[in-house]
Parts: structure tokens; sequence; C-alpha cells
């Protein structure tokens, strides 16, 4: 296809080029030379000029959409974040995160600005032979965190030798942000979304040329250069007319710092009482503290939404301690209300992106164990 003056050809990214193929690749695309890149596939095969990557949300939300980042956008996430952390040229990231992900690409844009090329690290988790060498920076998600602070060794001293680690893509428990800096990780836990060019709020401050709103329903907006140009495949606009972008979160100020409080659809209704899904999980993080777990409802004829939870590998012997406990942690914070229904013991968590926990799939494998 020709490209016109307002338009230009997208190429998805193919799993054949190396780290420094796709990074001289995303060299041209973000100095408008050549074809814009997607890292998944896409609905057109070309988009406006000014467009230089294509990434698709998760759907955590609904439909998965397909957001247009310009290349002024993701420069100024990556000066931004470098700044915010105290990059300099010839700093040195580490790359353990999918390039399929904003948070992935982030990496790499943010290399891109110091003048290096990140280490790749991305096979390495789980493989106890590796031998990590060391970076400056980088950037995981909670999932990673875990497994690090609970027996990844190689892993976790990587983390360690890193001036910072931002930690980003899924809640993170103030549990486990303190279990890591204890065990000397200096972590930086983010907050964004694909919309937002990824992290756009470091330890709960906006990065440069980010502004922030929290709305009369306590939803945070969200403005500034990071922000993305517009949707693909979808009318729906990105921002209002004022330029704000509307997240799906809750949020609110706590000594000058922005404080993520969940999702705004996480509370849900069972028996007539409000639950928080946030404040269940949060009450388990702090009771067990090593423990992966995830919180969930299930639709009910008498109750509503009943509360679920699913833990990964606890031995047999086990459970019913833990589920005791967990039942009288969660009665003595929240109430009788908040007890869970039932449990599901699992060997992993599904996951969609990098780091969001599929609820949808653990309604699925819990539907169809108690059917």
């Amino acid at each position: 296809m020709e490209q016109s003056s307002h338009q230009r050809d997208v190429r998805l990214v193919d799993p054949a080029w190396s780290l420094s193929d796709l990074m001289a690749r995303l060299a041209k695309a973000l100095a408008s030379d050549g074809p814009a890149i997607a890292l998944s596939s896409v609905s057109s095969d070309s988009v406006l000029a000014r467009i230089s990557l294509v990434v698709n949300t998760t759907g955590s939300s609904g439909k998965i959409k397909e957001v247009g980042l310009t290349a002024s956008s993701l420069l100024a996430s990556a000066k931004a974040s470098n700044k915010f952390i105290g990059a300099k040229i010839g700093d040195k990231w580490s790359l353990l995160l999918p390039l399929n992900h904003i948070a992935g690409i982030n990496v790499l844009v943010r290399s891109l600005e110091l003048g290096t090329i990140p280490l790749d690290f991305r096979n390495f988790p789980g493989n106890t032979e590796a031998k990590y060498s060391s970076a400056d920076f980088s950037a995981i998600v909670p999932t990673q965190l875990f497994r690090a602070l609970n027996g990844d060794a190689e892993l976790l001293e990587h983390l360690r030798g890193c001036r910072a680690v931002l930690v980003g893509g899924a809640r993170l428990s103030s549990e486990q942000r303190n279990q890591a800096i204890d065990n000397g990780i200096n972590v930086v836990e983010t907050y964004g979304s694909t919309e937002t060019t990824g992290g756009c709020i470091y330890d709960g401050q906006p990065i440069e040329g980010v502004e922030i709103q929290i709305d009369e329903d306590k939803v945070l907006r969200i403005k500034g250069a990071v922000l993305a140009h517009s949707y693909l495949n979808t009318s729906e606009p990105l921002v209002d007319e004022n330029g704000w972008y509307k997240t799906s979160d809750l949020a609110h100020f706590d000594g000058g710092k922005i404080v993520i409080d969940g999702r705004n659809d996480d509370v849900f209704v069972s028996g007539g009482e409000n639950i928080s899904l946030a404040t269940v999980e949060s009450v388990i993080s702090a009771r067990f503290t090593s423990l992966e777990f995830a919180a969930f409802t299930l639709f009910d004829v008498q109750w509503g939404q009943i509360l679920c939870c699913s833990i990964v590998n606890v031995d047999s012997s086990l459970q019913g301690v833990i589920e005791r406990e967990i039942q009288e942690a969660l009665t003595l914070a929240i109430g009788e209300k908040a007890k869970v229904k039932h449990f599901l013991y699992l060997e992993e968590l599904p996951k969609i992106g990098i780091g969001k926990v599929d609820h949808a799939e653990l309604q699925n494998l819990m539907g169809r164990l108690i059917s």
C-alpha cells in the first residue's frame, strides 16, 4: 500500500526480529521514517501519519481497544520516567517484560533515550540456571516480584543490584512492597495504562508533564503529553472536550500523594451489602504476606454475588488452616458479610496482559467446579 502524506503503513512486530532489529525499527517509527509498529494484530493496515505505535489494551474492562500512540507521547513518557528515577545517558535497563505490552516497549524507548540497548532477560525468570548481569534499572509486575521474594534467588539478587525497579501492571500490596524494601529492592510503584503510555504516576506522584484530577465520583482523570492519540477500532473518544482521560479507577489524595483505591467496578453487592475486592485482598495480604492469591466474585441466585478466593501452590494439608485464618481476618476487618463462600486452588493464576488476573477465567473455573 502506498503511503499518503496523512497515512502511514502499519507493520506487525515479527517474532524473528532480534531486540536490536526491533529497537532500530522503533527508532525509525518514532522519527516518522517508515511504517508504524503494531505489537499485536490490528484491524487496519494503515494509520494516521502521526501515530508511531499501536498497542492493544488487555480488555480487562470489556472490549480490546487498539490504542494509537504518537512519538511525542512515547518520548514524553520515556524522558519523564528516566528523569524521575535519575537515569543518565549510558545507563542500562534490563528487560524482564514481554514486548506485546506498552510496559515492555517503554523499556526500549527509555533505553533509546539513554543511548543503550537493554539487557534482555525475558526468558530468565523461572530458569534456576540463569545468570543475570547487572543493570541500573528494571521494570517488572507484582507476580515477578513475588517470585523474587519467594524462591527465585537469582532474580532477587538482580533486582537488588538495580538503582530502581519499577513495579506496575497490577496492584502491589503494601506488605509485598515492604517485604521488597526489607530485601534491599528500591521499589518505585507505578500506575498507568496503555492510554497513558504506561506508568504516569510514580510512588503517588505524577511524572513530569502529567496533570491529575479526581472528580466528584472519586474517579481518577489524567491529562498531559503522555496521553495516547486515539482509539483506532472504536469511535469512543479517548479524552473529553477538555483533554482529560477518565480512568476506570477510584483514587484519593493522602498527604499530597495519589492513592489508587481500585477499579470503580470492583465493589460488588452480596446479600444487599457492598464489598470491595480491593479491601478483601488488602486484608488477606496483610495476614499472608507470602501467599499468591486473587479474590473474585461469582453470580449466585440467593446472594446476587458471592466472594471467592483462588490460592496458588498450597499443600492440601494446609488448606483448611489457611481458609480458617482468611475467614477470621475478613470477619474481623470487614464483617461476616465478607466471608469467602468458595476457595479455588490452582498451580498458577490465569493472567491477561502482563500482570492482571483474568477474573473471567477464574469465574469459569469456579463455576465448573461447583456446578
